[in-house]
C-alpha cells in the first residue's frame, strides 16, 4: 500500500486573551498508482492548506512545496497572528507563483485551498482561499457543504448547465483546471469571509479524496469519527480501499469555546473518553511532498 501518512497534529491553539481553541488532524499518502506524492500541506495554526503539485517529473511537488514554503515564511501567518486579510494572502501568493516559475521554468504549477483563521474584534472567522480544483468542506450545526469552488472545465459545464454535478464526477476532463499558481495565466485566488460557530469542522483535502469519495461518504466520516485525527486517518483510508488513484492529502480542524455575539465563549462538552482528551502541545506540521519535518517553527 506504501502509505505515508503525517504524524498526529492532535492540539490546542488558544487564541491569546480568549477560550476559543482549535484542534487538528492532517495526514498525507502517495496513494496506490502514483510513482510520488505531489502534495504538500501546511497545519499550523493559523494556516491551514493543501497544494496539489501538477506536472509529475517536470517537478510538480517542487511547485508545491514552493507554495506551502511561502505561506508559511509569511510574517501575516506567523503562529499566533490572526490578523491576516484577503489583500494579504493574494499578495503572498503571487511572491508563491513567481517563486514557483523561477524554481520550475514554470514547466509547474500549483492548486491551493485552504483556511487561515483570522479575528476581528475578538470574533474568530474562518477566511477560505482557494485557486485551482483542492477543496475546502465545512461540517457547521450539522451541515456538510463545499466551501470552495473548483477553478475547473468541468465546474464551468455545470455552472453553464451543460453537465450535472453527477457527471462532473466522471467527465473525462475533470482533472483540467482553469486557474493555477505557477503555470497559466490565471493566479487570482477566490476567497470568503466566514464567522465560526461553536462544534465547526473544516476539512482541507487534495482531490485524490473526493476523487474517490462522494459527499455523502465524506459526510458519514466526517460526522461519526469524532477526533480530527482519527478522522483523517478513516478518510484517507476510505480514499485507498475506492481505489487511491491518486495522491490524497486531508486536514480536519475543529472549534470549539467559540465566542457568541455577546462575547461569551461557548464551553464544548467534555470528551466521552480518553481516546478525545487532546494535547496542550501546538506542533505545527509543514510537509513537502513524503519528506516530513516538525518543530516549533515548522521550518525544513
Amino acid at each position: 500500500m506504501n502509505s505515508q501518512p503525517a504524524s498526529p497534529a492532535d492540539a490546542d491553539a488558544n487564541a491569546a486573551g480568549s477560550s476559543f481553541q482549535l484542534s487538528y488532524g492532517y495526514g498525507t499518502d502517495r496513494g496506490l498508482r502514483r510513482e510520488l506524492n505531489e502534495d504538500s500541506f501546511i497545519a499550523s495554526d493559523p494556516v491551514f492548506a493543501v497544494a496539489d503539485g501538477m506536472g509529475g517529473h517536470e517537478a510538480g511537488e517542487i511547485a508545491s512545496g514552493v507554495c506551502v514554503r511561502t505561506l508559511g515564511s509569511s510574517p501575516v501567518l506567523a503562529a499566533g497572528v490572526r490578523s491576516a486579510s484577503a489583500a494579504d494572502l493574494q499578495e503572498c501568493l503571487l511572491k508563491a507563483d513567481a517563486s514557483i516559475r523561477e524554481a520550475t521554468g514554470a514547466r509547474a504549477g500549483t492548486t491551493l485551498s485552504g483556511v487561515v483563521v483570522v479575528e476581528q474584534m475578538g470574533v474568530p472567522y474562518w477566511l477560505v482561499m482557494n485557486i485551482g480544483d483542492s477543496r475546502t468542506y465545512r461540517l457547521s450545526q450539522g451541515h456538510f457543504a463545499q466551501i470552495s469552488v473548483d477553478h475547473s472545465e468541468v465546474q464551468e459545464l455545470v455552472d453553464s448547465g451543460d453537465i450535472t454535478a453527477e457527471q462532473a464526477a466522471v467527465h473525462p476532463r475533470r482533472h483540467v483546471v482553469t486557474r493555477a499558481l505557477g503555470t497559466g495565466d490565471e493566479t487570482e485566488a477566490d476567497f470568503w469571509l466566514l464567522p465560526i460557530q461553536e462544534g465547526d469542522r473544516i476539512m482541507v483535502c487534495s482531490d485524490g479524496l473526493n476523487g474517490e469519495l462522494g459527499d455523502d461518504h465524506l459526510f458519514r466520516i466526517l460526522s461519526t469519527v469524532a477526533h480530527p485525527q482519527d478522522a483523517v486517518d478513516a478518510l484517507i483510508q476510505a480514499a485507498l480501499r475506492s481505489g487511491g488513484r491518486d495522491n490524497v492529502t486531508v486536514i480536519v480542524v475543529d472549534a470549539k469555546n467559540v465566542l457568541n455575539d455577546a462575547g461569551i465563549a461557548t464551553t464544548a462538552p467534555r470528551p466521552e473518553s480518553e481516546s478525545e482528551v487532546e494535547e496542550d502541545t501546538l506542533p505545527r506540521a509543514w510537509v513537502t511532498g513524503t519528506d516530513q519535518e516538525e518543530g516549533v517553527d515548522g521550518k525544513q
